[in-house]
């Protein structure tokens, strides 16, 4: 089968498309024809060795497609059935090899490019709204790079559960973008020398009662900054790389600041959760409460070029790459 491979950790041209031998379902494993995987900033990461994985490595953790075969013991599942998942390598490929537990059963009113547009950043931002920051009617809260496919769930979301957005983004366009899902306020951060004052401003001096932080070493001072007193820095990704060491102290100087570093696998550990937050997310879909944007496709060739354009913030919405 084709597929893109990684022998080595490093810039967008490791990721090496090759022919490799089309893996085998074994005990509790089922085989699935990818017909769409999504691209995300942990792809990046795994690929710059920020996470190590073991080499050679088939990146892709969000993907969508059809049983093609079943592993001995797999119930509950027939060929033909139309999956998706997270959490697992392997979906920049034509096929994979996936525990079935790991699997989420895929409504009619959802087709399979969507679902792999949502299924990972639809579940973060579930996880992040409900439970990390659970937001609450009349909240204020800052939602960095709001155009993006993230901030764009986090957005309608959060304004779902009567939450007040105020986004940032880089142009008129993306400003433009974040207000259709939601966005209360706008903040271009390149037109305003503090970040942090103008969300003060909009808040009445008060601030927000999160931040929601994809971005890292970028916002992170600002983040910090906009928090009103016990607020929560939810800081999901490093887009711009890695907050530097500081000193805990900061939070208490802050006003007693949670923070919170979350990642996905950690609200997913059982299949009840797997299950039901999967289900919350394909529903919203479904009754048109979420809207995925779905704005760059990619045939599995060309990789490197979508790993490039998530990374040098020139998309907003979803990439996906079709096998």
């Amino acid at each position: 089968m084709r597929a893109i491979q990684i022998t080595e950790p490093g810039g967008p041209e490791v990721l090496v498309a090759t022919e490799v031998d089309a893996p085998q379902p074994g005990p509790g494993e089922v085989a699935v024809e990818i017909t769409a995987a999504g691209v995300n900033f942990i792809d990046i990461y795994h690929r710059e060795g920020r996470y190590p994985v073991a080499l050679p490595y088939i990146p892709g953790v969000e993907a969508a497609g059809r049983v093609a075969d079943l592993g001995p013991g797999v119930t509950g599942l027939a060929v033909g059935d139309r999956v998706g998942w997270v959490s697992h390598p392997g979906g920049y490929a034509e096929r994979a090899v996936v525990p079935a537990k790991l699997l989420v059963p895929l409504p009619d009113g959802v087709d399979d490019e969507t679902a792999a547009g949502v299924l990972l950043q639809g579940m973060t931002a579930h996880a992040l709204t409900h439970d990390v920051y659970p937001v609450r009617p009349g909240d204020a809260i800052l939602v960095h790079a709001a155009a993006g496919g993230m901030g764009l769930l986090l957005t309608q979301l959060i304004t779902h559960l009567g939450g007040r957005v105020i986004g940032t983004t880089s142009t008129a366009a993306k400003e433009e973008l974040a207000r259709a899902a939601g966005a209360a306020e706008v903040i271009r951060y390149t037109e305003v020398d503090d970040l942090a004052a103008e969300v003060r401003r909009l808040t009445g001096g008060r601030g927000v009662a999160a931040v929601y932080d994809g971005v890292g070493a970028q916002t992170f001072d600002a983040s910090l900054a906009s928090l009103h007193l016990r607020g929560t820095l939810a800081l999901f990704g490093g887009a711009s790389g890695p907050v530097p060491p500081f000193d805990p102290m900061r939070l208490m100087a802050s006003g007693s600041i949670s923070l919170i570093r979350p990642t996905l696998g950690h609200f997913i550990v059982e299949r009840e959760e797997l299950l039901r937050r999967s289900s919350d997310v394909l529903g919203w879909v479904a009754d048109k409460t979420l809207a995925v944007s779905i704005t760059e496709r990619y045939p599995l060739a060309e990789a490197a070029r979508a790993h490039t354009d998530l990374a040098g913030r020139r998309t907003t919405g979803k990439l996906l790459l079709l096998p």
